[in-house]
């Protein structure tokens, strides 16, 4: 057992690794900016700032592994990129801790500015000299909602056409950090996405007929290099496909919810 700092830890993702971490009989101290987001149940805050570095070096001292989960798609470099940097750097002045990292299947291979600034993280880590773990996965199904949801509020839903998502259990991700830090084997892990390939299309018609909504969906062909490499399933990790929950039981999982209006 050792004692664990988990940064983004009162997220979707960070609170169920807390969840797992204190069941394993690990202890668990998260990183927070700030009092605002009570913290999961048995763990202790320590205040500090990734986009700035305050707070940094309380926050690391005395961790045998830090599980990294922050993440920021609004201010990337500020976050991701140099955020992980002066993470690091904290953790080397106080010694070896293990670092667990969590990315995204498909960070080198989709050429978006998100994607890109996780790449760079995920580089800034290999070449940290602390043992470290890379976990990549496939979206959770909270994001694929989330997506689905922002869409299927329109009279006529657009999908890219030849999409396919591989939507998690964040559960099944969370685990999987919980096991690398009892593991303490510093490795890059192989992608894991979740138990089946759907058609974007197929998750948002599923999720009209749940809400009682009848729209059409209109598959375009979209342009660019970004619709490609989701068309040639970069997103994607079919040969390693976690347990977990289905989509279908993901949303039957849910309390009924209406689709926002448009």
């Amino acid at each position: 057992m050792t004692s664990v700092l988990v940064t983004g830890g009162t997220g979707l993702l960070g609170r169920r690794v807390c969840r797992a971490l204190t069941a394993d009989g690990h202890t668990v101290r998260i990183l927070s900016r700030g009092p605002a987001e009570p913290p999961p149940p048995g763990v202790d805050v320590s205040v500090a700032d990734l986009s700035t570095g305050a707070g940094l070096a309380a926050a690391v001292a005395g961790v045998g592994a830090v599980v990294h989960c922050a993440t920021d798609p609004r201010a990337s470099r500020a976050v991701d990129v140099d955020g992980t940097e002066r993470l690091l750097e904290a953790a080397r002045r106080v010694g070896r801790p293990h670092v667990v990292h969590v990315s995204i299947v498909g960070v080198d291979r989709i050429p978006t500015g998100y994607y890109r600034a996780k790449l760079a993280a995920e580089a800034a880590i290999a070449r940290s000299g602390l043992p470290a773990t890379v976990l990549r996965a496939t979206q959770f199904h909270e994001f694929a909602l989330d997506l689905v949801d922002r869409v299927a509020r329109l009279p006529l839903v657009p999908v890219p056409r030849g999409a396919r998502i591989q939507p998690i259990d964040v559960d099944e991700v969370a685990r999987r950090l919980a096991d690398a830090v009892a593991s303490g084997s510093a490795t890059r892990l192989p992608d894991i996405g979740g138990p089946e390939v759907l058609p974007v299309a197929d998750l948002v018609r599923e999720r009209l007929d749940d809400a009682g909504r009848h729209r059409p969906v209109l598959e375009l062909p979209l342009p660019g290099a970004v619709a490609a490499a989701l068309r040639a399933g970069a997103n994607l990790a079919p040969g390693n496909r976690s347990g977990g929950r289905t989509w279908r039981e993901f949303l039957d999982g849910r309390s009924p919810s209406r689709l926002p209006e448009g």
